[in-house]
Parts: C-alpha cells; sequence; structure tokens
C-alpha cells in the first residue's frame, strides 16, 4: 500500500505550524479577510466568471487565490493542533 505524501506547500508549512502556540493557533483558525478584501475579492471572481478579466485582474485574482490557499492550508494545521492539544 502507497501511503500520500502531503503537498509541497502543505509540507513546507508544516514547521511553522507546529510552532504555533494554542494561542496563536486559534487566531490562524479565526482569521477572516476584511470585508473590503473580500469584497474584491467576490468581484474579481464575478469578472472571472463572466470572461471579463483583464491581464491585471486576472493576476490579482490569482494572488488572492494563491493567499487563500496559504491561509487556508495553514488553517488546517492549526486546527490539527487544537485538536491534539485537546487530547492531552
Amino acid at each position: 500500500m502507497q501511503t500520500l505524501k502531503a503537498p509541497p506547500l502543505e509540507r513546507l508549512l508544516e514547521p511553522l505550524a507546529r510552532a504555533l502556540t494554542p494561542a496563536a493557533a486559534r487566531a490562524v483558525v479565526a482569521f477572516r479577510a476584511d470585508p473590503e478584501t473580500q469584497a474584491r475579492i467576490a468581484e474579481l471572481a464575478d469578472k472571472g466568471n463572466e470572461g471579463q478579466l483583464g491581464p491585471e485582474e486576472r493576476e490579482e485574482y490569482e494572488a488572492f487565490v494563491r493567499g487563500i490557499d496559504l491561509i487556508a492550508i495553514l488553517q488546517s494545521q492549526a486546527r490539527r493542533l487544537l485538536a491534539k492539544t485537546r487530547k492531552r
């Protein structure tokens, strides 16, 4: 049976996540972008779905998506850390 490896970004961020204190892990889990940023992401997503993103907007949207992916990985790792902390 083959063992699945974590995706590269997840492997890269794992040591950082392990270094989080429980308080820092809770802050990471609770993180949400501010309303202005959320609105901009939604605007870009709508334009992208309609095929109306220009090159600069596409680049901006892709940067947001990469950032969201990174945050989601850190939040997942922080949740696992908190779950382990609660079991002790």
